[in-house]
């Protein structure tokens, strides 16, 4: 009984340890890889206000993405591979479970990739080691 107590103290412990905050500004991407190319869209004007899944309302005027695979709060930078331009985002949401798409885009990020009108454009995202510097 001792020995399944000790384990069960232990466990609960490793989740502990497992659950505390990371240092800010230190991205982790499980088992992601650190380039991935895709299809990005972008945010209804319908969500603005929202709740997204990190807490913090939607807001179309912040530098800020849906992606299903990379931990909330991760900043990546995504390139428009139609036209070159670039955008560093921060992942404060999650996409719909059946959502094909690599990275929905806030209108603010789209908008500066160039591709409010196409609606859906290809892109490379890149995984950054650290917040961008402000």
């Amino acid at each position: 009984m001792l020995k399944y107590g000790c384990c069960l103290l232990l466990f609960f412990l490793s989740m502990t340890l497992a659950a505390q905050e990371r240092p800010k500004g230190i991205v982790v991407a499980h088992d992601q890889p650190r380039i991935q190319y895709g299809t990005a869209s972008y945010y209804s004007n319908k969500f603005q206000g929202r709740p997204t899944a990190s807490g913090v309302p939607y807001d179309k005027t912040k530098f800020t993405c849906a992606h299903n695979g990379l931990p909330l709060n991760t900043w990546v930078k995504v390139t428009n591979l139609r036209n070159g331009r670039s955008v560093v985002v921060k992942v404060t949401d999650r996409l719909h479970h059946r959502n094909k798409r690599l990275v929905d885009l806030s209108g603010a990020a789209a908008a500066k990739l160039g591709y409010l009108k196409r609606g859906l454009t290809r892109v490379r995202l890149e995984v950054l080691d650290h917040a961008p510097e402000d």
